[in-house]
């Protein structure tokens, strides 16, 4: 099997796993709110900007750290 072949399945394997978690346990907690994050609300509250740049960081960081575990020869 090439390993383009098993980078695809342990993907698919890891979303997999990463959906059933969410699923049973519903929200990551802390995960969203974290200090850095940026949250603008206007007056009303109608409109709301949302934009979860520290918790981006730290998913990136764990998703490469999952990938170079992976993909050592």
């Amino acid at each position: 099997m090439s390993s383009m072949a098993k980078m695809l399945i342990l993907t698919g394997v890891f979303f997999i796993a990463a959906g059933l978690l969410l699923f049973l346990f519903g929200k990551i907690p802390g995960m969203g709110k974290l200090p850095g994050d940026i949250l603008i609300k206007d007056k009303d509250g109608n409109h709301v900007f949302y934009f979860p740049i520290v918790t981006c960081i730290i998913v990136s960081v764990l998703l490469s750290l999952f990938f170079s575990l992976f993909n050592s020869k």
